[in-house]
């Protein structure tokens, strides 16, 4: 993963807004011109909506499978429609959310002292079931360690203590930012 420039990041930040915008108003989402290179770079990415200070969507894919820009504006979309955790996002909604984009680094497996809170973002799977948590979820709920393993443990549906028996333990780290002003047409004129 390479780091993003503050104008790569406004771009992503631009086009999961538009993408959003688009898909609920309207079924479809319109072709756009490919961006900067770095943004077509194959990468993983979470898309996390907020209304106010609370959850409203968040959908991401782990694996660097398409370009980033592609896998930001689908996840966009996927978060405003279908995150199963919420009823999708209506058009009277959109003016009143604020996004974060989560740029992955690749997978590595991690021994669980090594584990930074703030830094590393969890992935633990056993079989089938997988759980994610992102670097930032651990920061913001002051989670120890252990209480970070439980809880992605959690979130794949096992048993908190399923990392001590066995589970996979995966890190990554995420470049995270977000929009500083979603609406700024609202603001009144100085």
């Amino acid at each position: 993963m390479l780091p993003l420039t503050e104008s790569d990041q406004m771009t992503l930040l631009r086009m999961a807004r538009e993408a959003i915008e688009e898909c609920v108003r309207q079924p479809r989402l319109a072709e756009i011109p490919e961006p900067a290179e770095a943004l077509r770079q194959p990468c993983g990415a979470f898309v996390t909506l907020r209304k106010g200070k609370h959850l409203r969507g968040c959908i991401g894919y782990v694996e660097a499978v398409r370009p980033l820009y592609i896998t930001v504006r689908e996840c966009a979309v996927a978060a405003a429609l279908h995150d199963p955790r919420f009823p999708a996002v209506t058009p009277q909604e959109i003016p009143e959310l604020s996004l974060e984009i989560s740029v992955l680094s690749p997978l590595t497996e991690i021994a669980p002292e090594r584990i930074e809170i703030g830094r590393h973002g969890l992935l633990i799977s056993r079989g089938a079931q997988r759980g994610l948590l992102l670097p930032q979820v651990a920061a913001e709920w002051n989670w120890t360690q252990e209480q970070f393993l439980e809880e992605t443990c959690l979130k794949a549906g096992l048993p908190p203590d399923a990392w001590q028996h066995g589970a996979r333990i995966q890190a990554f780290t995420a470049q995270v930012f977000e929009e500083t002003d979603p609406h700024p047409a609202s603001r009144p004129a100085a």
